[in-house]
Protein backbone atom coordinates (compact mmCIF):
# COMPACT_ATOMS: atom_id res chain seq x y z
CA UNK A 1 0.00 0.00 0.00
CA UNK A 2 1.33 3.50 -0.98
CA UNK A 3 1.32 5.71 2.02
CA UNK A 4 2.88 9.43 3.25
CA UNK A 5 2.75 10.06 6.98
CA UNK A 6 3.97 13.30 8.36
CA UNK A 7 5.09 14.21 11.83
CA UNK A 8 6.68 17.13 13.41
CA UNK A 9 4.20 19.88 13.71
CA UNK A 10 3.07 21.92 16.28
CA UNK A 11 2.96 25.32 18.07
CA UNK A 12 5.60 27.53 17.90
CA UNK A 13 6.91 31.15 18.62
CA UNK A 14 6.98 34.01 15.77
CA UNK A 15 10.56 33.45 14.68
CA UNK A 16 10.95 29.92 15.54
CA UNK A 17 11.61 26.80 13.73
CA UNK A 18 10.14 23.27 12.87
CA UNK A 19 11.24 20.29 10.72
CA UNK A 20 8.60 18.60 9.00
CA UNK A 21 9.19 15.21 8.00
CA UNK A 22 7.29 12.89 5.40
CA UNK A 23 7.93 8.76 5.62
CA UNK A 24 7.09 6.88 2.44
CA UNK A 25 6.47 3.36 2.28
CA UNK A 26 5.43 1.17 -0.71
CA UNK A 27 7.14 3.00 -3.17
CA UNK A 28 10.46 4.67 -3.44
CA UNK A 29 10.25 8.68 -3.12
CA UNK A 30 13.85 9.33 -5.42
CA UNK A 31 11.52 8.38 -8.66
CA UNK A 32 9.08 10.99 -8.12
CA UNK A 33 8.22 14.44 -7.91
CA UNK A 34 7.81 15.57 -4.58
CA UNK A 35 6.09 18.45 -2.88
CA UNK A 36 5.22 20.56 0.56
CA UNK A 37 1.93 22.00 0.43
CA UNK A 38 0.33 24.18 2.95
CA UNK A 39 -3.37 24.95 3.39
CA UNK A 40 -4.50 27.85 5.99
CA UNK A 41 -8.15 27.73 7.16
CA UNK A 42 -10.72 29.70 4.44
CA UNK A 43 -8.10 29.62 1.99
CA UNK A 44 -7.19 27.13 -1.02
CA UNK A 45 -4.46 24.94 -0.68
CA UNK A 46 -0.65 26.00 -1.65
CA UNK A 47 2.53 24.27 -3.09
CA UNK A 48 5.40 25.60 -0.71
CA UNK A 49 8.25 23.85 -1.98
CA UNK A 50 9.00 20.83 -4.14
CA UNK A 51 11.96 18.61 -5.61
CA UNK A 52 12.23 17.91 -9.15
CA UNK A 53 11.88 14.39 -10.24
CA UNK A 54 14.22 14.81 -13.29
CA UNK A 55 17.17 16.22 -11.64
CA UNK A 56 17.12 17.02 -7.86
CA UNK A 57 16.68 20.82 -7.72
CA UNK A 58 14.81 22.26 -5.52
CA UNK A 59 12.25 25.01 -5.72
CA UNK A 60 9.91 27.44 -3.23
CA UNK A 61 7.23 29.95 -3.03
CA UNK A 62 8.54 33.29 -2.73
CA UNK A 63 6.94 33.88 0.24
CA UNK A 64 8.97 31.38 1.80
CA UNK A 65 12.28 31.63 -0.17
CA UNK A 66 15.19 31.97 1.99
CA UNK A 67 13.42 30.77 5.13
CA UNK A 68 12.43 26.94 4.08
CA UNK A 69 14.68 23.75 2.98
CA UNK A 70 13.00 21.14 1.42
CA UNK A 71 15.40 17.83 1.20
CA UNK A 72 14.79 13.94 0.86
CA UNK A 73 16.87 10.99 2.61
CA UNK A 74 16.78 8.37 0.13
CA UNK A 75 18.29 5.63 2.48
CA UNK A 76 15.38 6.48 4.86
CA UNK A 77 12.56 6.89 1.84
CA UNK A 78 12.05 10.36 3.78
CA UNK A 79 11.50 14.20 3.11
CA UNK A 80 11.94 16.32 5.11
CA UNK A 81 10.61 20.59 5.02
CA UNK A 82 13.31 22.56 7.99
CA UNK A 83 11.08 25.71 8.38
CA UNK A 84 12.76 28.66 10.08
CA UNK A 85 12.08 32.42 11.01
CA UNK A 86 8.49 31.20 11.56
CA UNK A 87 5.65 33.96 10.93
CA UNK A 88 2.10 33.83 12.01
CA UNK A 89 0.96 33.51 8.50
CA UNK A 90 2.96 29.90 7.79
CA UNK A 91 -0.11 28.77 9.90
CA UNK A 92 -1.71 25.53 8.40
CA UNK A 93 -2.22 22.50 7.83
CA UNK A 94 1.08 21.28 6.19
CA UNK A 95 0.87 17.92 3.42
CA UNK A 96 3.99 16.15 1.44
CA UNK A 97 3.19 14.65 -1.72
CA UNK A 98 4.30 12.79 -4.56
CA UNK A 99 3.81 12.95 -8.61
CA UNK A 100 4.42 10.80 -11.28
CA UNK A 101 5.17 14.23 -13.11
CA UNK A 102 8.61 14.27 -15.08
CA UNK A 103 10.23 17.41 -13.82
CA UNK A 104 9.35 20.05 -10.76
CA UNK A 105 5.81 20.61 -10.19
CA UNK A 106 3.90 23.11 -7.59
CA UNK A 107 0.63 22.42 -8.50
CA UNK A 108 -1.35 20.85 -6.72
CA UNK A 109 -3.66 18.69 -9.18
CA UNK A 110 -0.20 16.89 -10.25
CA UNK A 111 0.27 15.02 -7.31
CA UNK A 112 -1.00 11.71 -7.25
CA UNK A 113 -0.36 10.54 -3.11
CA UNK A 114 -0.83 12.77 -0.25
CA UNK A 115 0.31 12.80 3.13
CA UNK A 116 -2.35 13.16 5.95
CA UNK A 117 -1.37 16.76 6.92
CA UNK A 118 -0.10 17.73 10.37
CA UNK A 119 -0.67 21.10 11.79
CA UNK A 120 1.46 23.89 11.83
CA UNK A 121 0.64 27.09 14.42
CA UNK A 122 2.77 29.64 14.65
CA UNK A 123 1.35 31.98 17.18
CA UNK A 124 2.89 33.78 20.56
Amino acid sequence: QLQLVESGGGLVQPGGSLRLSCAASGFTLDYYAIGWFRQAPGKEREGVSCISSSDGSAYYADFVKGRFTISRDDAKNTMYLQMNSLKPEDTGVYYCAASHFYGATMMRDEYDYWGQGTQVTVSS
